[in-house]
């Protein structure tokens, strides 16, 4: 899907004489990692070998993770145990915007005819330290950070993940999760600078926003 789907859709847009192309990134600013660590960002760097040659301009969208996945896919937040997981430092930044969020900001980006080869979005730059007053505020509970040891230990799980179910074929095997959590912990792809004042009428959607209608709604039991 993100190589050979994805080159028909640019091969038909510039068929079809259209002036720019947003390739489905949305994700970590893989332009700061390293190659051969994340399966689906070195797919999407292959992807931009064939786009980047092509007479067509294009706009990348970095928003780090999908803040969503606070309340499912992404263990960060230990609801039953009232626990932060985190790897490596407590106060390593992580950069993550809502589905709906980078969707309202793609929309307004495809109305632009200004943008740069590459944008970069954060609707929520927290740590894991900042997680736990969060979790203090929105639940009225102490909440704890829980570290299970570093980037190191998260890349031997990873390896061993692989070797006993390799998911060669998913498109979001269990491994490639711990991929994605281990480019936040490191900070590589850490934003600096984000673009999310470039269109002002857009807001941004907390932490607060994504995890108290969850638990209202009787989640994380």
């Amino acid at each position: 899907m993100i190589i050979e789907t994805q080159k028909l859709l640019l091969d038909a847009a510039i068929a079809a004489k259209v002036p720019r192309f947003i390739p489905s990134d949305f994700s970590l600013d893989f332009t700061k990692t390293q190659g051969g660590r994340n399966r689906n960002l070195d797919l999407r760097r292959e992807f931009h070998l064939y786009l980047d040659q092509q007479p067509i301009q294009a706009t990348t969208i970095f928003n780090g993770a999908f803040a969503d996945m606070l309340t499912g896919e992404m263990p960060l937040i230990l609801f039953k145990r009232k626990r932060i997981l985190y790897w490596g430092s407590a106060d390593q930044q992580m950069d993550m915007t809502t589905v709906a969020d980078t969707a309202a900001y793609t929309a307004a980006a495809a109305l632009d005819p200004t943008t740069p080869r590459y944008l970069r979005i954060a609707g929520i730059q927290v740590t894991a330290r900042t997680l736990v007053g969060i979790m203090r505020e929105v639940t009225g509970h102490e909440h704890r950070l829980f570290r299970p040891g570093g980037a190191g230990l998260l890349s031997a799980i990873i390896g061993i993940a692989r070797t006993l179910a390799p998911g060669k074929n998913e498109l979001y095997p269990a491994w490639q999760g711990m991929q994605y959590m281990r480019d936040m912990v490191e900070g590589h792809a850490q934003m600096t600078r984000t673009d999310n004042a470039r269109y002002p009428d857009l807001r941004w959607t907390s932490v607060a926003e994504i995890v108290g209608p969850f638990l209202a709604r009787g989640g994380g039991k």
